[in-house]
């Protein structure tokens, strides 16, 4: 029999919909019940994706016994973190803060009111390795709650003073400089892997972030060592493990140090972050002989966009499960007698190339990778055994697909592809996806978070409204169709009438009228994903130069210069706010291109601008006269009958050009300040 799950769209929620569990939704029903009937709220949080969400569900969710206790003693609520990344990153703090740790599934023990007291990650069905078994903890923590009340009203007394911190007013930590970027670039290079790339060792992640971040330090200050650390960690990723060499796309993490052996989920937003540092890497150094790996990882993620993650309407969704028939990677994986027998003579020198053999290096089978790059063999040759291998492996069980569609995932993803200029299959899916996401997910200018089966639902977040906006940014560049440019300045100012608090001086990720929760989240640092604050202070920095708004990039600046100094000592926790404070600290690099946008000429110099990586860059086009609200183009003429092209700083500008070849050259000078 479903419970009440069945009446969710959420793939995670759905597929614990058949459960035994008496599940709730968040949501003021469950709630009540718990006030009404004193029981505490067992709050489960994971998604679809997640390997031990899985495990934990079969162990434990699934079994009659397990579930008998927790119907008896609690009221049971589950939650998506993707759709709710608001409850989630205010219990994950919980969590984090009571034990020292933090992951998914995460379990956590509430008050009727809300309030967390006791929590942890995944649990056992037995007793195992230090770890009391799930049945142990329900009868622990269930009986605590009715004969030691005291105890429960002492912990929730201290989350709730751990939740009235972050709603204290912002203040400065310190003044937004280039020497403050310095410190952050020298604390990054010194926690790079110079062996094998990427930052730390294992479990290792791929921190796009702050890889960008390191990319544009270069372009400033022509800092060898920045380009070369992300060079060195783009190339490690995309010849290991992590890197699906028969479809394309990232999985989510590396679990060695070697990028070999992946976490084989695969996550849009990753590959989206991925997308675009592989297109800026490119603009930077397209003559270097390994752009061509580089490029190739880009039109990977492109393909396995466009086959695998691409909705009929236009929308791109979230993710693939790691498992397939209950096993982790079953679907990626190779053994040497299948590649021998799919790949016939090339087998041999594949195999090599891809480091297959007998003994295989993951259980016994293969995760293809390439040890050693320098012999690859004849493009015609990959080719073909892609396409073979890309059959047979289609016949297999496929992962599952968790096809809701976020807001600001696809943000992300959609900001990549408008960059992307090396694809014209990338920019016709970006307006598609543009389009999509305008009429389908924004309602009375305000962003809705999750979509699914024709529906949208819950309330955007700051990174949904932030991320739309920024994405539209990338369409205008691409198209220069003046509708995207005034999509995203309403939603510029949608993230300050709705997310922005002026007691507190500062952004919070849930607008102002949202629902019920214990406290007002405020996330600060960029993990996985860049967080709301960042995105929103570059949307604000990137409308308030377009628009001459001072009081946009005022707003900004400010917000920017509340994580200073935890931006310089920790750099690997703010990577996308290190790229937003870049252009605070140096300004943006300003184009216009006057002219009729449709013509060849122009689009040869909008050509030039999408080749060339210059950070913090903004551009518009248009006609002589067509965009007077735009000081960028305030008495900007064509000179010499055709299109004209204007670099300029602080709308201070270069003089004019008309060639292709004397714009590259212009942006090179005024990338480095």
């Amino acid at each position: 029999m479903a419970n009440r799950l069945a009446h969710e769209t959420s793939p995670y929620l759905l597929q614990h919909a058949h459960n035994p569990v008496d599940w709730y939704p968040w949501g003021r029903e469950a709630f009540q019940r718990a006030r009404d009937e004193n029981r505490p709220i067992l709050l489960s949080i994971g998604y679809s994706a997640c390997h031990w969400c899985h495990v934990m569900e079969r162990e434990s969710f699934e079994d009659a016994e397990t579930a008998r206790l927790m119907n008896e003693l609690f009221v049971n609520v589950k939650v998506d973190r993707e759709e709710r990344p608001d409850v989630d990153a205010i219990y994950m703090q919980a969590v984090q803060a009571m034990t020292g740790h933090g992951g998914w599934p995460m379990t956590t023990f509430l008050t009727p009111e809300l309030v967390p007291f006791w929590g942890g990650t995944y649990f056992p069905p037995d007793d195992r390795h230090g770890m009391p078994s799930f049945r142990r903890v329900l009868h622990a923590v269930a009986d605590a709650y009715r004969n030691r009340p005291e105890d429960i009203q002492r912990v929730a007394a201290s989350m709730r003073e751990m939740y009235a911190l972050s709603q204290e007013k912002a203040r400065r930590t310190g003044a937004l400089t280039a020497d403050a970027l310095d410190r952050a670039t020298r604390a990054l290079l010194a926690q790079h892997d110079a062996a094998d790339g990427g930052f730390g060792g294992a479990p290792k992640f791929p921190q796009p972030m702050a890889m960008e971040f390191l990319l544009q330090r270069w372009a400033r200050t022509g800092n060898e060592a920045a380009l070369e650390a992300v060079r060195h960690s783009f190339l490690a990723m995309a010849r290991g493990g992590i890197h699906d060499q028969i479809g394309g796309g990232f999985a989510r993490y590396s679990v060695d140090a070697q990028w070999l052996v992946p976490h084989f989920e695969k996550m849009l937003y990753d590959n989206a972050l991925l997308l675009r540092l592989g297109t800026h890497l490119l603009q930077a150094d397209d003559a270097h002989p390994a752009a061509s790996e580089v490029r190739a990882a880009c039109d990977g993620i492109v393909r396995w966009l466009a086959e695998e993650m691409t909705s009929t309407e236009g929308g791109f969704h979230s993710a693939l499960d790691a498992d397939s028939e209950g096993h982790e990677g079953k679907f990626y994986v190779w053994s040497a007698d299948e590649l021998r027998a799919l790949l016939g003579d090339d087998a041999p020198r594949l195999m090599t190339y891809w480091g297959a053999s007998d003994t295989g290096n993951f259980e016994g089978a293969n995760i293809l990778h390439v040890p050693d790059p320098r012999r690859p063999p004849p493009p015609d040759v990959l080719d073909r055994a892609r396409v073979t291998l890309l059959r047979a492996r289609g016949e297999r069980v496929r992962p599952g697909r968790d096809d809701k569609i976020l807001a600001s995932w696809n943000g992300f993803m959609l900001r990549a592809l408008a960059e992307y200029s090396a694809s014209a299959a990338a920019g016709e899916m970006a307006v598609r996806n543009a389009e999509f996401l305008h009429s389908a997910m924004i309602r009375d200018g305000r962003v809705l978070r999750s979509y699914k089966d024709g529906e949208a639902r819950i309330p955007g977040f700051l990174e949904d409204h932030a991320a739309l906006g920024l994405a539209f940014l990338a369409v205008y560049e691409r198209t220069f169709d003046r509708v995207w440019l005034d999509r995203a300045r309403a939603l510029a100012h949608a993230t300050v009438e709705w997310f922005w608090d002026d007691a507190t001086n500062a952004f919070f990720d849930t607008a102002s009228d949202h629902g019920e929760l214990i406290t007002r989240p405020r996330s600060l640092s960029d993990n996985a994903t860049p967080s709301g604050t960042s995105l929103a202070a570059e949307l604000l920095l990137r409308i308030g130069n377009l628009f001459g708004d001072a009081e946009l990039a005022r707003r900004a600046t400010f917000t920017l210069e509340t994580l200073s100094e935890p931006m310089a000592r920790h750099p690997l926790a703010f990577g996308h706010a290190l790229c937003a404070a870049d252009m605070a600290v140096h300004g943006a690099v300003e184009v216009a291109l006057v002219g009729d946008p449709r013509s060849a000429a122009l689009r040869a110099l909008g050509a030039v601008v999408g080749q060339r990586f210059v950070p913090s860059r903004v551009l518009v086009a248009g006609a002589p006269g067509t965009l007077p609200d735009l000081p960028l183009m305030a008495n900007r003429h064509e000179i010499s009958g055709g299109p004209t092209a204007y670099v300029c700083r602080g709308y201070v500008c270069e003089r004019p050009v008309t060639r292709p070849d004397e714009l590259w050259d212009q942006l090179e000078l005024v990338s480095r300040g």
